[in-house]
């Protein structure tokens, strides 16, 4: 990123003249001299700048209008930054700044703009006497290993506000472990450690989080770890004894709802009043919440399902058959023989068919027997290979002994690229 900032300065800098106000020195010398406060690839001790956002309707034409730029050179701009970013794209409260130059009479002079797509992402619009230019850039990120713990008093997500942890781990967690905890269960008392990188632009501004190094989860009496390992070429996460966290079928199809009636023979129809099997476990969520396939399949039906409204049913391997009742709709491409891969999007929640509200109704059948969602057995998928067992282990080891806060930085896990273990010198060492 460096040589890149480095080579956009010099073109800039020469472009604009600007090496030629410093002091004469050659364009080399300037080169090769380490810029003091670079701000988007640009040395800003060179030039006085002014930074605001756009507002509503304003136009980047109208901005650099008022700054001196003609139309003509606003018109060739235009022109060529179309196939990189088309200045119509700009969108109000998005932040810019202007580089302005004085020349030897004391008059303004704008030489660049530099427009922020997004927290990292830049565009920067050079003027050059009758020339123009555009570059892309990204600003450099730093990333802080961090290692938190929490307990749960109501939610995985309370528990990250509470905690003052990126929303975005929230998310990471029950991706990581929704194969295997049931997040429509947590109990009070629950608790998880994790390792995670966090992003910082200009090492103050949290900008996101990175990888998840490893993670403790306690539910229910029992913990669950989650150990990154690359196996056939990607990453993935893995129980403690080399078991995947991956299963047949995900805990639930849906995220951030709450379950308002399980599975029973016998249960009071919320319409009819009579007392009647239920099936499946129904998950209260605002309409138009996302519903993914539990696992790969082929649609055998979509249709209305009278009292269920219109419905889904997906067969699987294993005798299995998953079924969502009361969508509002259905996900684009989706019909009746299409193949769907296990969190694909299926649906949307609704409240159609015999339904006092919006909410799903998911099913399951083995062999063509209902069984109950929330307690059908799961089969996980292939486990560490006989020859990663050994690098295997030896991540996991570090990793659990880094949650226990029981690992020196030195020793920690950086990369799963190519791991390479220590030689019995280093082991009897200590190493």
């Amino acid at each position: 990123m460096k040589r890149i900032a480095l080579l956009l300065l010099c073109v800039f800098t020469l472009a604009a003249g600007a090496c030629s106000r410093d002091g004469g020195k050659t364009p080399a010398e300037t080169a090769e001299e380490a810029p003091r406060n670079l701000l988007y690839g640009i040395d800003a001790d060179n030039y006085r700048t002014e930074s605001a956002e756009i507002r509503s309707g304003e136009t980047l034409g109208g901005i650099l209008a008022r700054y001196g730029i003609s139309a003509a050179a606003i018109d060739r701009l235009d022109r060529m930054a179309e196939p990189v970013f088309p200045l119509r794209n700009i969108r109000a409260g998005h932040r810019y700044t202007i580089f302005i130059h004085e020349d030897s009479l004391h008059e303004p002079h704008l030489d660049y703009l530099a427009y922020e797509r997004s927290a990292t992402e830049y565009v920067v619009f050079g003027f050059a006497e009758d020339s123009v230019s555009i570059a892309e850039g990204e600003k450099e990120l730093t990333l802080r290993r961090q290692r938190r713990s929490a307990t749960i008093n109501s939610s995985l997500w309370g528990a990250i506000m509470e905690q003052n942890l990126p929303y975005a781990l929230a998310a990471e967690m029950e991706d990581i472990y929704q194969w295997t905890v049931d997040f429509f269960g947590i109990q009070k008392g629950d608790a998880f450690t994790v390792i995670y990188d966090e992003k910082f632009i200009d090492d103050t501004i949290p900008a996101g989080i990175g990888r998840i190094w490893g993670a403790r989860f306690s539910h229910g009496g029992k913990e669950y770890y989650a150990i990154p390992f690359r196996q056939d070429g990607k990453v993935q996460y893995w129980e403690y004894d080399g078991a995947s966290l991956r299963k047949q079928l995900l805990k639930a199809p849906l995220k951030y709802t709450r379950i308002s009636s399980r599975f029973t023979y016998a249960r009071k129809h919320p319409i009819y009043k009579v007392y009647r099997p239920h099936t499946g476990v129904d998950y209260a969520a605002p309409k138009g919440t996302p519903v993914h396939a539990t696992a790969d399949g082929t649609v055998i039906f979509k249709g209305w399902g009278g009292g269920g409204g219109n419905t889904l049913k997906i067969k699987h391997a294993g005798n299995l058959m998953t079924g969502y009742l009361h969508l509002s709709g259905y996900a684009k491409g989706i019909r009746q023989g299409s193949h769907v891969v296990q969190g694909q999007l299926i649906g949307y929640v609704g409240s159609t068919g015999a339904s006092t509200g919006p909410h799903l109704d998911y099913r399951i059948w083995k062999n063509g027997k209902p069984v109950d969602p929330l307690k059908i057995p799961q089969e996980p998928a292939e486990p560490i290979a006989t020859a990663n067992r050994e690098r295997f282990e030896f991540v996991r080891d570090r990793i659990v002994a880094e949650l226990a806060g029981e690992l020196p930085e030195e020793k920690r896990i950086t990369q799963l690229d190519s791991i390479v273990l220590p030689t019995t010198a280093e082991t009897a060492a200590g190493h």
